[in-house]
């Protein structure tokens, strides 16, 4: 009787470490092993705060990112591009991949630093949050490593330079990324001013279409008729939903106007930042401008209707061209990996985590949407905003400041949605 008793506690212990296998790393371990590391993160997040490099000049940070996932034991590559940094950790099995992108670059500015961790070094500071995102990045590299043994396929992490200057992404493929690591999904986020804890995303663009308008004429209007004819240009293309100010981006988490709600300002638009530029070299005048437009379906309207502006202001004559002289892609989201996304984060830490965004936001973009051409993926905006605290998130403005906790956020979410989309095989 003792023998089969004891035959039967040796087979549920049994039992119980097979479907522990089975089952893989548990988001309780997940969040444990996220506080474990948090503080090391935050650190490490303002050793990069205080030393951030511009586009192009990111040697130290390669350096950091290197040895931080050398020492994960991770295979790292950094021959692909620039100041690149590639990691790959690979756990059991072989069948899905999943990348994640990390940008790295600060910008130039001379706003005040808010934090007490400066910027040592002048005229550049991380006033765009690729400080936070690095520590995130690397905070997801160390608590998956930690577990690679249950970890059901292969994640790359993408540390790429150049981000600001909207060329890295585009120069990491074409110097030859999707032929050394071949993702099925990427995945990427943005820390900006979204109250701390929450998590937006939405299907498709994440961004308006932002573009450089020119207008090519024969120098031989005055200055007057030529603000003259830009504001009637300005006038005909601006597109605003009633009493809507969508270039006020202050407002993005505004519970009734903000890009949560479905009657959102951010949406329905067409706006021109400012003023054209009017400009003559020689025999020709030029009349330029940054236009954001939400509905792609728009963008081939915008030259006809300049077109016709010119011709009812009779300067048909003297129009030579009319043209996009910059058109970068926007962010696209894949629509059915975002909703699973989106189900996998509520499911795993609550509704309250995932906020759907209802509008697109104007002047920003990423070069992220240069990865999705490739591959399907899904870009996140991580809220890292308190008002308590007084911390206002908004990139690139004089205030712009981060709240820490937004790592934490970020390192356990991501991190479990990569575990569960790892799990299912199917896209």
């Amino acid at each position: 009787m003792k023998i089969i008793l004891l035959l039967s506690v040796l087979l549920s212990v049994f039992t119980g470490c097979q479907q522990k296998r089975k089952e893989g790393l548990s988001h309780k371990s997940v969040k444990i092993e996220t506080d474990n590391v948090y503080d090391k993160l935050v650190k490490i997040r303002r050793d990069f705060h205080a030393n951030p490099e511009l586009a192009g000049n990111e040697k130290r940070t390669q350096n950091i990112i290197k040895q931080y996932l050398l020492d994960l034991g991770i295979e790292v590559e950094t021959d692909i591009y620039g100041y690149s940094v590639v990691g790959i950790l690979k756990g059991k099995g072989s069948e899905k991949a999943i990348a994640w992108r990390v940008d790295m670059d600060a910008l130039p500015s001379d706003f005040p630093d808010q934090v007490e961790f400066k910027s040592t070094i002048k005229g550049i500071l991380h006033g765009c949050g690729h400080d936070v995102h690095l520590a995130i990045g690397l905070g997801i590299a160390e608590v998956l490593a930690r577990n690679k043994e249950s970890i059901e396929g292969t994640i790359y992490f993408i540390f790429q330079p150049e981000e600001e200057t909207f060329v890295g992404a585009k120069n990491m493929i074409s110097h030859g990324l999707f032929s050394r690591i071949h993702p099925d999904e990427i995945y990427g986020l943005h820390v900006t001013a979204l109250p701390i804890g929450q998590i937006m995303v939405k299907p498709k663009e994440m961004f308006a279409y932002q573009k450089r308008i020119r207008v090519m004429l024969k120098n031989e209007l005055s200055e007057k008729e030529a603000r003259e004819l830009a504001g009637k240009i300005h006038h005909s293309l601006s597109r605003l939903k009633m009493n809507s100010k969508p270039w006020e981006i202050q407002h993005i988490d505004d519970p009734e106007i903000g890009l949560m709600n479905p009657n959102t300002i951010f949406k329905d638009y067409l706006i021109i930042d400012g003023n054209f530029s009017i400009y003559s070299e020689k025999d020709e005048l030029f009349l330029e401008a940054y236009l954001y437009e939400m509905d792609q379906s728009n963008l081939k309207k915008i030259i006809p209707e300049i077109e016709h502006v010119i011709e009812e202001e009779k300067y048909k004559e003297k129009l030579l061209s009319i043209s996009f002289i910059q058109e970068n892609p926007t962010v696209m989201n894949d629509e059915e990996l975002t909703e699973r996304a989106m189900k996998i984060l509520s499911e795993i830490y609550g509704n309250d985590l995932i906020v759907r965004d209802y509008g697109q936001v104007p002047y920003f973009n990423d070069d992220f949407a240069y990865f999705q051409q490739t591959v399907p993926g899904v870009y996140f905006f991580l809220g890292g905003s308190d008002s308590e605290k007084g911390i206002v998130a908004m990139n690139h403005a004089p205030n712009f400041n981060v709240d820490e906790e937004s790592i934490r956020i970020g390192v356990r979410s991501f991190s479990s949605l990569i575990i569960e989309r790892l799990k299912e095989k199917q896209y």
